[in-house]
C-alpha cells in the first residue's frame, strides 16, 4: 500500500500542474468547437428549408403563405439550440420572425457572398446571427436569419475547466485504487466472479450471492445496453435527414460494416428478350423492381431472381451471373431457371391463383391445389439453396421480397442461423378469418417467422398478421414492441411504407411539361386544349380499370360539357395472361372502353384510349407530365407506387391525383382526391372536381405531396429497415456474448459443486 501512495502522490502533482496549464487552452478550444458547430447547424437548417422558404416568399401576397412561414419558423425553433428565425426583406425590414426574436434586434448585416456569421451583443448576452441570402434566377428575395444564443459556450467552457481538473484528480485516485486492487486480486478470481454474476438470476445466498454483488454494476450495464437497443432510434430531429444513395451507403458503412447484402425476388430487374433476332433489354413494369433497384445500385450485393426472358440465358456468364445496370454495373444479378412445371405450380398456381386473391379483397375466389403447394415448397427451397451458396459470410443481410417466398426465411435460417433476414410483404395481409381459408396457413406463418424483421406497408396489415399468428400458432407475442417469438427466433413486425427513388432517374431526361403536353396530344390526335386523364397499370383485376372507365362514362352523363374535351388515356401492360381471370380482366376493360366510346365518341374524338402495351419508365413519366389528372382506382392494393410516381413526375407542381382509399398510398398522399372505387358516381364527380380545381389549389396540394414523397423516399424506406436490422444485430451479438460467459460460468459452478 505504501508503494502505491509513493507512486500516486507524484502523479497527482503532475496531473494538477497539467490541469492548471491546460485549462485556458481547453476553454478556447471548446469555444471554437461550439461556434463551428453552431455555424454548421445554421447551414444545415438553411439548406433543409431553403426551397420551402423561397417558395413561400414568392407567394407572400397570399395570407396562407405568411402563416405557413410563421408555422414553419415555430416548428423549427422548438429545437433547444435555436434561439429564433427571421425573414428579412431586400430593403432590410424584418417581415417574419419567431416568438423568441430579441425585441431590440432588427435585421442583422446583409451577407457579402451569400452567407454571413456575426456575433451580436445584446442585453441578454452574445447571439450568433447566421444570415443567408434568398434568390431565384438572380432576383434578390431577401434573407433568412437564424439566431443562436452563445451564452451557453461561456458556461460550458468554465464547466469544462472544472471538470478537467476534477477528472485528472479522479484519474489519480483511480490509478491508486486499481493498483491496490491488482495487488490483492488475481484476474482468474475476478473472471470467476463475473461469470457467476452473469449467470445469477436475482441473486442467491452465501458465497454465490456475494460473487454476484461483486460484479452487479457490470451486469446492470450490459442489461441496460440491451434495453437501450430495444428503444426505436429517432430517425428525425427538428430537420429531417435527406435520404439518398450516399446516406444509405453511409448507413451501411457505419451501422452494418462489411455486411453482405443479398436480395431474393421472383421478378428480375432486367429482362433480356429476343426481338426480331436481336437481344432487347426490358425493365419490367413492377413496383417491387421500381423500389428495390435504386437500393441495390446504392448498396451493391447480389440480386437472386427467376430468369424469365427468352434471351436471359444468352447474357449470363458460366455461373448464371450478370453485372447490372448495363450502363454502370453496381451489383450482380444471379438468375435461377425454372421448368414449365415449376413455373405453373409455384408462380401461376399457389402464388397467383392462391395467395394473391387470398390477400386482396377483390372478390376473386382463391384456388388451392396440393400439386401447386408441392411446387411452391420445392421452388422456395431451390431459391434458399441458391442464396446460401451465394453467401460469402455467415451473417449476411438478406432481403426477401413478397408472397412468392413465404417459406424461404425459415429455410435460410436453418442454414444460416446468424443471418439478418428482412422479409417485406408487398401486398395486403388479410384478417385471420380470411387467411384461415389457406390449407397451409401454419406452414406459411412459420416460414415468415424465420425472418428477423417482417415488414408490411401499413400498421393495419401488421395488426392483421399478429392476429393471424395469435390464432393459428403457439408463440409469444409482445404487442407493445410488436415482436413474435416462435421457437428460438424473435421476429420484429413493423410497417415500412414503400416509396420510390427521389429524384426519379426517369425524370432526368424529360422535356419541359409544355413540350410533353404537346407531344402526347400530337401522338394520340388530341386537341391542344384537350383535358387529359391518365392511368398506368398492369391488367390486373385488383386495379379496377373497367371501373374507372365506368366513372368516365358517369362523368360524361352528368357533365355533358366535357364531351369532346376530356380523354382518358389508359396504358395497361398485359400480365399473367396464362390465367383466365387476367384474360377476362383485359377483355372486360376493352369491352367497357368500346361501349363508352360507342356511346359518346365522335369521328375525331374518343373519350377512352386504351393502350395494352408495356411502357418504359421514361415514357410513363412523359405521360404523367402531359396529364391534367392521374386516376388510381385500385380495388385493393398494398401501396400502389404509380400514385407516387405521378407526384414525382410533376416538378411543375401541377396536376391532380385521384386516389383509391383502398390503396396504401392514400395513408400518405392525403392531399389527393380520395375516392371509393366501388362508388362509380362519386369517382366520376371526383374526376370532374379535379379537372375544375383552381391552379393555386392544385399547386398547393401537389407541393405538399411532393414534400412527402421526397422525404419518405425509397432510401428512407430501406434506411429504416436497415437501422432496425443493425440494432437487432448488435443486440444479438451482446446476447451471444452473455450466453457464452453464462455457459462457461454454469460449467465451472457445476464442476465446483460436484468436485
Amino acid at each position: 500500500m505504501r508503494m502505491a501512495f509513493r507512486f500516486i502522490l507524484p502523479l497527482l502533482l503532475v496531473l494538477g500542474g497539467i490541469a492548471w496549464a491546460a485549462a485556458p487552452l481547453v476553454g478556447t478550444l471548446i469555444e471554437r468547437w461550439f461556434r463551428a458547430d453552431v455555424e454548421m447547424r445554421s447551414q444545415l437548417v438553411f439548406h433543409s428549408i431553403e426551397d420551402t422558404v423561397t417558395s413561400l416568399v414568392m407567394a407572400q401576397t397570399d395570407r396562407k403563405a405568411g402563416r405557413r412561414v410563421d408555422e414553419l419558423f415555430k416548428r423549427i425553433a422548438q429545437d433547444e439550440r435555436l434561439l429564433a428565425l427571421g425573414l428579412c426583406t431586400p430593403d432590410n425590414r424584418l417581415n417574419n420572425r419567431s416568438a423568441a426574436w430579441p425585441k431590440d434586434l432588427g435585421c442583422p448585416m446583409a451577407p457579402v457572398s451569400g452567407t454571413a456569421f456575426l456575433v451580436e451583443r445584446l442585453a441578454e448576452g452574445a447571439v450568433l446571427a447566421a444570415s443567408f441570402a434568398l434568390s431565384v434566377d438572380g432576383v434578390n428575395l431577401g434573407r433568412l436569419v437564424i439566431l443562436h444564443d452563445l451564452s451557453f459556450i461561456e458556461r460550458r467552457s468554465s464547466s469544462a475547466e472544472y471538470y478537467l481538473a476534477g477528472f485528472l484528480a479522479l484519474l489519480g485516485l483511480a490509478a491508486a485504487t486499481v493498483t491496490a486492487i491488482v495487488a490483492r486480486l488475481t484476474l482468474r478470481s475476478w473472471l470467476r466472479a463475473a461469470r457467476k454474476g452473469l449467470s445469477a438470476q436475482g441473486g442467491g445466498e452465501g458465497e454465490d450471492s456475494g460473487m454476484a454483488i461483486e460484479v452487479a454494476p457490470l451486469v446492470r450495464e450490459m442489461r441496460k445496453m440491451l434495453r437501450d437497443l430495444d428503444v426505436p432510434r429517432a430517425l428525425t430531429e427538428a430537420i429531417r435527414v435527406d435520404w439518398g444513395p450516399e446516406s444509405l451507403r453511409n448507413l451501411l458503412r457505419n451501422e452494418l460494416p462489411d455486411a453482405e447484402v443479398l436480395v431474393v425476388s421472383n421478378r428480375e430487374p432486367y429482362i433480356h428478350n429476343l426481338e426480331d433476332g436481336q437481344v432487347a433489354l426490358q425493365r419490367p413494369a413492377s413496383g417491387l423492381v421500381t423500389a428495390l433497384e435504386p437500393i441495390m445500385r446504392a448498396c451493391g450485393g447480389t440480386w437472386i431472381a427467376h430468369g424469365s426472358g427468352s434471351a436471359d440465358r444468352m447474357t449470363v456468364d458460366g455461373d448464371d451471373r450478370l453485372a447490372v445496370p448495363p450502363e454502370a454495373p453496381a451489383y450482380t444479378l444471379r438468375r435461377l431457371w425454372l421448368s414449365d412445371e415449376e413455373q405453373e405450380g409455384y408462380y401461376y398456381g399457389l402464388a397467383n391463383e392462391g395467395l394473391w386473391p387470398l390477400c386482396h379483397i377483390a372478390f376473386v375466389r382463391p384456388t388451392f391445389r396440393a400439386s401447386d403447394w408441392e411446387q411452391y415448397v420445392a421452388v422456395n427451397q431451390k431459391f434458399a439453396n441458391a442464396l446460401v451458396a451465394e453467401a460469402r459470410t455467415r451473417n449476411p443481410v438478406v432481403l426477401v421480397q413478397d408472397y412468392h417466398f413465404a417459406l424461404l426465411p425459415r429455410m435460410v435460417r436453418e442454414k444460416l442461423p446468424e443471418a439478418t433476414i428482412i422479409t417485406f410483404w408487398h401486398i395486403p395481409w388479410p384478417n385471420a378469418e380470411v387467411f384461415s381459408i389457406c390449407p397451409w396457413k401454419e406452414e406459411i406463418l412459420s416460414g415468415l417467422l424465420g425472418s428477423s424483421i417482417l415488414g408490411f406497408h401499413t400498421q393495419f396489415h401488421c395488426l392483421n398478421f399478429l392476429e393471424t399468428v395469435d390464432r393459428f400458432l403457439e408463440c409469444q407475442i409482445d404487442r407493445e414492441h410488436s415482436t413474435v417469438r416462435a421457437g428460438d427466433n424473435t421476429t420484429l413486425v413493423r410497417p415500412y411504407p414503400i416509396s420510390i427513388e427521389w429524384p426519379p432517374a426517369a425524370l432526368a431526361a424529360q422535356a419541359p411539361v409544355d413540350e410533353c403536353r404537346k407531344s402526347v396530344r400530337l401522338k394520340y390526335g388530341l386537341a391542344a386544349d384537350a383535358l387529359l386523364a391518365v392511368g398506368v397499370e398492369r391488367f390486373d383485376y385488383t386495379k379496377g380499370i373497367a371501373d374507372r372507365f365506368r366513372a368516365v362514362e358517369s362523368l360524361l352523363e352528368v357533365h355533358p360539357e366535357c364531351i369532346g374535351r376530356l380523354t382518358m388515356l389508359q396504358v395497361a401492360a398485359p400480365t399473367r395472361s396464362q390465367l383466365a381471370v387476367y384474360r377476362d380482366t383485359q377483355t372486360e376493360a376493352e369491352a367497357v372502353a368500346e361501349a363508352v366510346n360507342a356511346r359518346f365518341g365522335t369521328d375525331d374524338w374518343a373519350p377512352i384510349i386504351l393502350v395494352p402495351k408495356h411502357h418504359e419508365p421514361e415514357a410513363v413519366f412523359t405521360l404523367f407530365r402531359a396529364a391534367d389528372l392521374c386516376l388510381v382506382s385500385s380495388l385493393h392494393d398494398g401501396m400502389n407506387l404509380v400514385a407516387k410516381e405521378f407526384v414525382a413526375a410533376r416538378d411543375d407542381e401541377d396536376g391532380v391525383l385521384v386516389l383509391s382509399t383502398f390503396a396504401g398510398a392514400s395513408r400518405e398522399l392525403l392531399e389527393a382526391l380520395i375516392v371509393n372505387p366501388y362508388d362509380i358516381r362519386a369517382m366520376g364527380d371526383a374526376i370532374h372536381a379535379g379537372l375544375s380545381m383552381p391552379l393555386d389549389q392544385r399547386r398547393e396540394r401537389m407541393r405538399l405531396m411532393r414534400e412527402m414523397v421526397g422525404e419518405n423516399n425509397i432510401y428512407f424506406w430501406a434506411g429504416r429497415m436497415l437501422l432496425d436490422a443493425a440494432r437487432m444485430r448488435k443486440r444479438q451479438h451482446i446476447e451471444r456474448q452473455i450466453a457464452v460467459v453464462s455457459g462457461k460460468s454454469a460449467t465451472s459452478i457445476g464442476a465446483k459443486r460436484h468436485g
